[in-house]
């Protein structure tokens, strides 16, 4: 009997959604996303590739608290995901202040979504620091990352009153977005990004009311606040907030979220680490491509 009963539980705990299933529907959504963001401009890829693909951001923050939760090695964890952030962050730096391989019509890409994690990372260690008690390192890794783009504009306008203000502006930039992420210059996700990414590792014992409060977050950031923003414009219809501020349909990621039956899968760890830089900037080169043979 006890037998039977070992053999039922372990069915039970397998029910549901793996974390490599849950980062393997992400990361086909993340294709179709960027797939539209990279190839809009030939107007032959349909919009809903990129509004179903807002459950992607959402799932790979959830996974990322998972993952960090579970790794047996956190530095090594944090360490991975920060040389993809730095190395990807010196690239969007070089399009963005040195006009380096910036596409002929003047695009490039924003694409930085472990700048988020490397923020994150920290203040979610010290969240756990400050639940064993350990109050000073708890603080400083939790407030340090957050008050960080505060600390950056203060030396950044001292450093415009100095001789060497453009080296040093320069200097400071390069760090903004590499080793030292402000979460201020993070376009592909950001501020209220964080705050949930915060929210969802303080709730992740209480599967339920974290993804209610993940959707009311959503919710609030994405669809209320937009919707003020756009409807004090002329010519405002609410069917914008289904074709140009579209991004509360991520908030439908609770969905995979409950499903999570808190097994890591098959893990292909490398896989996704690889995929996501690779991914963008193949996406990157084909686009460019089709421009210069459309053109």
């Amino acid at each position: 009997m006890s037998a039977l009963h070992s053999s039922s539980s372990v069915c039970l705990q397998r029910r549901g959604l793996s974390g490599t299933t849950l980062k393997l529907f992400a990361l086909v959504l993340m294709l179709m996303d960027h797939i539209h963001y990279f190839f809009e401009f030939t107007g032959a890829v349909p919009l809903w590739f990129s509004q179903v693909a807002r459950l992607s951001a959402p799932l790979f923050l959830f996974c990322t608290v998972e993952g960090f939760a579970h790794t047996h090695d956190r530095r090594r964890y944090f360490l991975r995901i920060w040389g993809i952030a730095a190395a990807m962050g010196l690239v969007q730096f070089l399009m963005m202040y040195a006009g380096a391989l910036v596409r002929p019509d003047g695009f490039y890409p924003l694409n930085g979504i472990f700048m988020n994690f490397v923020v994150l990372i920290p203040v979610w260690q010290g969240i756990d620091w400050l639940r064993q008690k350990r109050l000073a390192p708890g603080l400083a890794a939790m407030c340090l990352p957050l008050l960080w783009p505060f600390g950056f504009a203060a030396l950044y306008s001292a450093a415009d009153s100095t001789p060497a203000a453009w080296l040093l502006d320069s200097v400071l930039a390069v760090l903004g977005y590499t080793v030292l992420p402000c979460w201020s210059f993070i376009i592909d996700g950001g501020g209220f990004y964080i705050l949930i990414g915060i929210a969802l590792y303080l709730l992740r014992e209480h599967r339920k009311l974290q993804a209610a409060v993940f959707v009311a977050l959503t919710l609030l950031f994405d669809f209320v606040f937009p919707y003020f923003q756009l409807s004090g414009i002329e010519g405002f219809r609410f069917s914008m907030m289904f074709t140009l501020a579209y991004e509360w349909m991520g908030a439908f990621a609770a969905v995979p979220m409950l499903l999570y039956n808190g097994q890591r899968g098959a893990g292909l760890k490398r896989l996704f680490y690889i995929f996501y830089p690779a991914h963008v900037y193949l996406l990157y080169a084909l686009s460019w491509a089709v421009l210069a043979l459309g053109g």
